[in-house]
């Protein structure tokens, strides 16, 4: 079926409770296991039916903010889903209490027994008014930054439609970009501030309301962190400053050498890496996506009926339009098994790497998509990443197609952009461990504590006023998922880290790293994070030897690159 076929109705939200009261007093009250799986099943598909209803809210309300319908809906699952969450809560407490638990470890496997006791943990009615508002208030920050409208060159421009812009060859015209958005943060700041504000207190008092000294183990535990914990981040991220750090560093020096600029570079001058200008695919959308049905076709036979299956069905929206959501990411539809893919093109290099990146999430759930129970479709958040970000290295393989002329280009921006994002993502995950650990801090402190590890993380940028927001060390608001989904961005460098290590593979044998990559997609959820990695015989981030070794091999291919005349 195709997108715009399928249908949406607003489920009638005291019916569903009801629903889930009785299966969760029929599962309690089986007298036999397969009683209780007939229960665990019919649950299974009730919960498929209400998530597509809530996804299909989601998506089309992401596609334009503005459609007073789907806002409207959009306002009903920020306010039903934390009400749901009470029931789904009691289904899992019976489940967990039920006798038959040995059989469904046996048919099914043990973690989602492990999930469902995080779930416990991290949720009681005492806090639905405070999830309900904190839906409210993201809502609201993600509908401010589709609202954006700068002005720029006799123009006017979304955030997205900027970013070419921004990229820019020339010079003047490149700072101009930089400092014109720059201008619409700090017009917005106030209310920016004091949406984040509200967020950390609220998340503060649902930390406390269920035990915790802050938010930093609720938000682990809404994370889905099933096999490490705060301790193995936090080596994690003195392993990316000891390690990682030196090498962006010098990346970023040869990148100032390479412009004729001075180190360290403005964050206008930091966005161009060649002077002749930055990589661009070598067409519009309609080429993107014709590559893509060739890099697919090649790929493998799964990802050649993948990739058909979402340009026949309508099952990606990719260009950037007013009124759209910011940003882009893959959901899945459940009870029509299929991944959707979000995105926002605009002429840049990053519509290859999203188109790439999205598709990776969505191929791992069309592999995973008729698993039972439905949770085992997707992984833990940071398992994901590895399916995304990996894609995008083999994304190389193709990068003549994507890129034409530009294809050399793109293989060092890449690669040197995947080598320097790290440190930044793992500055995003410490800013947020200071800001929930700190609760009480104001707006101000926490723009210092951003400006503070900018210089710890990224020491190459430079902080001198000259760009309004960016170089006063405030960029953070720009990062949706501090707002959003706190905890989440260490996720990307962690299967960042992993990234690099099927990047290694793929210079060496792609045959090899693809059959280590369906090793470890065609696990779905049904395992850890490190449980997954170890199946494919891969080396797990937290080992302190994985990102030594990826900054080694990395760093050497780097160096080695011949610029030339670019």
């Amino acid at each position: 079926m195709k997108f715009s076929e399928m249908p949406y109705a607003r489920p009638d939200a005291e019916a569903v409770k009801a629903k889930f009261t009785e299966l969760t007093e029929r599962l309690k009250n089986a007298a036999s296991y397969d009683e209780a799986r007939a229960v665990f099943m019919e649950q299974d598909e009730e919960n498929k039916t209400v998530s597509t209803m809530s996804e299909l809210a989601m998506i089309r309300h992401s596609i334009d903010t503005r459609d007073e319908f789907y806002d409207g809906e959009s306002k009903f699952w920020d306010s039903f889903g934390p009400e749901l969450q009470e029931y789904a809560q009691k289904w899992t407490q019976a489940l967990l209490e039920s006798p038959f638990r040995p059989d469904f470890e046996r048919e099914f496997g043990s973690l989602m027994f492990v999930n469902a006791e995080m779930e416990l943990k991290s949720f009681s009615p005492e806090i639905i008014p405070e999830l309900q508002r904190e839906n409210e208030l993201t809502t609201e920050y993600e509908k401010l930054l589709a609202s954006a409208q700068i002005p720029f060159e006799g123009g006017v421009y979304t955030l997205s439609q900027l970013s070419p812009f921004k990229t820019d060859a020339d010079d003047a015209r490149r700072l101009a970009a930089w400092q014109a958005e720059g201008r619409w943060y700090k017009e917005n700041q106030p209310r920016l501030d004091a949406i984040y504000d509200e967020l950390v207190h609220l998340r503060d008092a649902m930390g406390k309301k269920l035990g915790y000294e802050n938010y930093v183990q609720l938000g682990y535990y809404r994370m889905g962190r099933n096999c490490y914990t705060k301790d193995d981040v936090e080596k994690f991220r003195a392993a990316v400053r000891k390690y990682l750090v030196p090498v962006a560093d010098s990346v970023i020096r040869r990148q100032a050498k390479r412009l004729g600029k001075e180190y360290p570079l403005s964050f206008a001058d930091a966005a161009l890496e060649f002077r002749s200008g930055n990589p661009r695919p070598a067409g519009g959308p309609d080429d993107i996506l014709a590559a893509g049905d060739r890099f697919y076709d090649a790929l493998s036979p799964e990802t050649s009926e993948f990739f058909r299956h979402m340009r026949r069905d309508e099952m990606m929206d990719l260009l950037s339009t007013e009124g759209k959501q910011a940003g882009g990411y893959c959901t899945g539809i459940r009870l029509y098994e299929t991944p959707f893919i979000f995105a926002n093109f605009n002429g840049t290099q990053h519509d290859v790497e999203v188109i790439t990146h999205e598709a990776g999430h969505a191929f791992a759930y069309w592999m995973n998509r008729s698993r039972v129970p439905t949770e085992y479709c997707w992984p833990s958040m940071e398992a994901c990443e590895v399916h995304s970000m990996s894609m995008e290295f083999f994304g190389w393989l193709s990068a003549d197609d994507f890129f034409g002329k530009d294809a050399r280009k793109f293989r060092y921006s890449h690669l040197a952009g995947s080598v320097t994002f790290i440190p930044y993502g793992t500055m995003v995950d410490h800013f947020q461990h200071i800001v929930y650990e700190n609760p009480q801090l104001t707006p101000a402190e926490r723009h210092a504590e951003w400006k503070r590890l900018l210089g710890v993380y990224m020491p190459w940028m430079k902080l001198d006023g000259e760009i309004p927001f960016y170089s006063e060390g405030e960029g953070w608001q720009r990062q949706t998922h501090i707002y959003s989904s706190p905890f989440y961005y260490i996720d990307y460098c962690l299967a960042q880290t992993v990234a690099l290590e099927f990047w290694a593979m793929i210079q060496k044998d792609v045959k090899d790293a693809w059959q280590h990559y369906m090793a470890y997609t065609v696990q779905g959820g049904s395992r850890t994070f490190t449980e997954l990695l170890k199946n494919a015989d891969l080396i797990s981030p937290f080992d302190g030897e994985c990102l030594r070794g990826v900054c080694e091999a990395a760093s050497r291919w780097l160096e080695g690159f011949e610029i030339g005349a670019e």
